[in-house]
């Protein structure tokens, strides 16, 4: 469980910098954030113990960074906040 909650924690953080980044308009640096997150869903989808936590990662890999926007920045902000609410609620 702990290596699936490091891997949710750190799709997290890097959903958290590219909502972030989307909200200030620094397009370019969010799809720098949303390929490394990318690399932790592709992870997380092949271990990930909960149906929600599975589509998540699922969705994050199916983006693409031209799909940055306003919108998704708030979509990456919910995800980001189910996942670290998994990772609070998951740690042992």
């Amino acid at each position: 469980m702990t290596d699936i909650v490091m891997l949710a924690g750190s799709l997290s953080n890097d959903l958290f910098r590219v909502a972030s980044l989307a909200q200030r308009g620094a397009n370019q640096a969010a799809s720098r954030f949303l390929i490394e997150a990318q690399r932790w869903s592709n992870d997380l989808a092949k271990v990930a113990p909960q149906p929600y936590i599975k589509k998540i990662a699922q969705d994050i890999s199916s983006r693409t960074p031209e799909e940055i926007s306003e919108d998704a920045a708030e979509k990456y902000l919910m995800y980001g906040v189910l996942l670290q609410n998994f990772c609070l609620h998951n740690q042992k």
